[in-house]
């Protein structure tokens, strides 16, 4: 029997897997590093702006309206104005302000000769009014809309567009409340709501045009302040200017509810500025001699 004679390995047989181990762990090594490299270098401003990822700030809620087409998120949530109102909410287009202008004055005007089951009794009062066609003003006007408001409504202008009350940044909370420029923390703080008394209209939903009535458009709101009220001495009333139903030509025409409060159990009117100038109480008239007139204010979505 032939013995089994083992043959000692050479010492290029152990340094052959070593050197191959080591090849593939350089390769490793290069190819982690350049990676690391590529990620830290500049990248030109066209692979920048493509490559940086939107912050969730820059993202409408759920029921926010879609930005317009060419319009960025971060546009669509600004506030270039600085007036609390996010660019967004506003409308931009001639064609959608007088759509609302529209719809607003003749939801209100309607008020004075029938109150609309759909206008929730405890919101009755001179603020309730505006709020109420307002809102109104922001719906799809369709077939279910008249059905709800009544058979005396009629079409007066097309829809708002670019506004809609089931899609805009706001959702059904379209009043601002408090001071400051338009963040998007304010919506969680609680600076929009539903509610707005005539105070605030004024004072965070409107801005101040003239006390001359000239300068006056349709839709406008007129604001007294009376003191002695204490509670609520802010009062509000909506411009017509012509309104739809006028015997007498007129283009001075205003409708406000007279009560300061839903408590108070006030009514709607439709009159003549021409008229109010004669008010038995001076503290009423829309005279620029009259300190308690404010003048007149043009609603910021509209401005």
């Amino acid at each position: 029997m032939l013995a089994m004679v083992s043959r000692a390995p050479k010492a290029s047989d152990l340094i052959k897997p070593v050197i191959r181990i080591a090849g593939w762990a350089a390769l490793f090594l290069t190819l982690t590093l350049s990676g690391w490299l590529y990620r830290r270098l500049p990248l030109p401003a066209v692979q920048r702006s493509q490559a940086a990822p939107l912050s969730k700030t820059n993202h409408p809620t759920p029921k926010a309206k879609r930005p317009a087409a060419g319009e960025t998120a971060a546009a669509y949530w600004s506030d270039n104005d600085s007036d609390g109102i996010p660019d967004g909410g506003e409308l931009r287009s001639f064609q959608d302000r007088e759509s609302f202008r529209r719809w607003f004055t003749a939801i209100a005007e309607m008020q004075f000769y029938r109150f609309s089951e759909s206008w929730n009794p405890q919101q009755r009062d001179c603020a309730g009014l505006v709020r109420f066609a307002w809102r109104e003003a922001l719906r799809q006007h369709n077939a279910m809309w008249f059905r709800k408001m009544g058979p005396e409504y009629e079409t007066v202008a097309s829809d708002v567009s670019d506004l809609q009350l089931d899609q805009n940044p706001l959702g059904e909370k379209l009043f601002r409340t408090d001071f400051g420029s338009f963040q998007r923390v304010d919506l969680a703080e609680g600076k929009f709501a539903e509610f707005a008394d005539a105070r605030s209209l004024k004072t965070f939903n409107a801005t101040f045009i003239s006390r001359d009535r000239r300068q006056a458009q349709s839709g406008d709101l007129i604001f007294f302040y009376q003191p002695q009220a204490r509670k609520l001495p802010y009062h509000v009333m909506l411009f017509l200017g012509q309104a739809r139903t006028a015997p007498n030509g007129a283009d001075d025409w205003v409708v406000y509810h007279t009560g300061g409060s839903p408590d108070e159990n006030g009514t709607v009117k439709k009159v003549e500025l021409s008229v109010l100038d004669g008010h038995p109480d001076p503290r009423w008239r829309p005279i620029a001699s009259n300190r308690n007139f404010l003048g007149f204010y043009r609603l910021k979505i509209l401005d």
